[in-house]
């Protein structure tokens, strides 16, 4: 039998948990849950190469080990430092954490438009949470800010490329999920953008996942713009056989249509199992998926409002009228 790991400690905002070497300071939060988690626009546990560029998961290293006690002079990127026996970590209870990501989230704002209420990402927008936690009443920015036209980079995904915040994820998705690379990151500095060498389409089974992993409203799905709000339709937990991908996914149910298809998503927002593009854009009849049920969404999220997850049986007695 191969050898266990020896597991080390690390303390985050108090809790301690024992994890596995090399686990970063943000996965090491992750399990721990709740309020330690720190955020992470950026970052995706399925993307290799993801992490490190919106820096919105700065944490505070109070104690660097057992060994070397000493904290760690500048604040680091949780999702890219790996946890030392012994590091005790401050997220919210450290006041230059909260200062940084305050710092952090108005330069996110900088390009980023307050168009909240004609996004099709509002209620769903993990841009929209940190701004109502850590945003600014107003911002100090006196220059002109970028602004680009919409695209079309596919037959079913529309580009806003002015609400990008370069967060890298659909590159990697694209890299790492398709057979192709057709988009990355054009030019440099204030002028980079998310873009198609020579305006080519975004064309293969699994290009639509871009949409599920983007953090704001840059990539929206065309069959589903400006239909609804997310509040108002109803997630229900679906599957289908599919010889190209699992076949699990949500689907989101106005009435008894389906307005939309996506695929499923952790308590951090992450998808793990990809969908392929025939069950998220040309299944769209109630017949084609099996409804299993409704899904679980946080209590603290817009889309839960006026969501019951157990329906009242209908052999249930009603009050008597006074």
């Amino acid at each position: 039998m191969a050898e266990q790991t020896e597991k080390i400690n690390v303390t985050i905002d108090g809790k301690t948990i024992a994890v596995d070497p090399g686990t970063t300071i943000l996965n090491a939060a992750r399990i721990i849950g709740g309020d330690v988690v720190p955020p992470a626009m950026c970052y995706y546990s399925s993307l290799k190469g993801s992490g490190g560029k919106c820096r919105t998961c700065l944490v505070e290293v109070s104690k660097g080990s057992e060994k070397d006690p000493r904290p760690m002079p500048k604040l680091v990127a949780s999702c890219s430092t790996p946890v030392m026996d012994g590091m005790e970590v401050k997220n919210k209870t450290s006041e230059r954490v909260n200062d940084a990501r305050h710092g952090v989230v108005e330069f996110l704002l900088i390009n980023h438009p307050l168009d909240c209420p004609i996004c099709d990402q509002a209620g769903e927008c993990h841009l929209q949470d940190l701004a109502f936690e850590h945003g600014l009443e107003k911002t100090r920015y006196e220059f002109k800010r970028r602004t680009f036209d919409k695209i079309d980079i596919g037959e079913y995904i529309k580009l806003h490329m002015t609400r990008c915040i370069l967060c890298y994820r659909c590159v990697y998705t694209a890299d790492q999920l398709t057979n192709q690379r057709e988009h990355g990151v054009m030019k440099r500095g204030d002028a980079a953008e998310i873009s198609t060498y020579i305006q080519n389409a975004l064309d293969n089974d699994f290009i639509g996942n871009v949409i599920d992993v983007c953090p704001v409203g840059a990539l929206t799905d065309k069959t589903f713009r400006f239909r609804s709000r997310v509040w108002y339709t109803k997630p229900m937990d679906a599957h289908r056989d599919c010889k190209k991908c699992s076949g699990k996914a949500v689907a989101w149910m106005i009435g008894d249509e389906i307005a939309r298809i996506t695929a499923r998503k952790d308590q951090f927002g992450e998808v793990k199992e990809f969908i392929c593009n025939e069950c998220r854009f040309d299944k769209k009849e109630k017949t084609d998926w099996v409804i299993e049920g409704p899904r679980h969404i946080d209590r603290h999220s817009v889309i839960s409002a006026n969501k019951y997850e157990d329906p009242i049986p209908e052999h249930t007695p009603l009050l008597n009228k006074a």
